[in-house]
């Protein structure tokens, strides 16, 4: 069991539960998309076996998007603070056209340094 909570994806994955509602400070690149991936195959894995459900399962699979939209926000919120933009950006993924700047801002390599929303997660424990 040990062995599966030092896997990179489960360990940021939990991280980003832990701070489910925080909107403040920086999270670094790596552990972003960590967490994203993390958040992925845990709705495959379970969209997989709830399909066998039924509509239970489909009401099941719907709270579970649910319970994780908030950190989704979140950590989506501190990684653009890690570049030094408002967290307000997400707004342009209501158009397929904002999308494209927001995985590219989620990509970039944060600022060195301490910026307006904290310190550089990178050398913060």
């Amino acid at each position: 069991m040990d062995q599966f909570l030092n896997l990179p994806f489960v360990r940021a994955f939990l991280k980003m539960l832990a701070n489910y509602s925080d909107f403040k400070g920086r999270t670094s690149r790596e552990d972003f998309w960590w967490a994203i991936l993390g958040n992925y195959i845990l709705t495959w894995v379970l969209n997989f076996i709830l399909r066998f459900l039924g509509t239970p399962g489909s009401i099941l699979a719907f709270l579970v998007s649910l319970a994780l939209l908030i950190p989704g926000l979140a950590i989506w919120t501190r990684r653009l603070h890690d570049i030094n933009k408002s967290g307000w950006l997400q707004l342009l993924a209501i158009t397929v056209v904002g999308c494209i700047p927001l995985i590219i801002w989620a990509t970039k390599e944060g600022d060195e340094g301490d910026n307006q929303y904290g310190p550089n997660p990178k050398y913060v424990g």
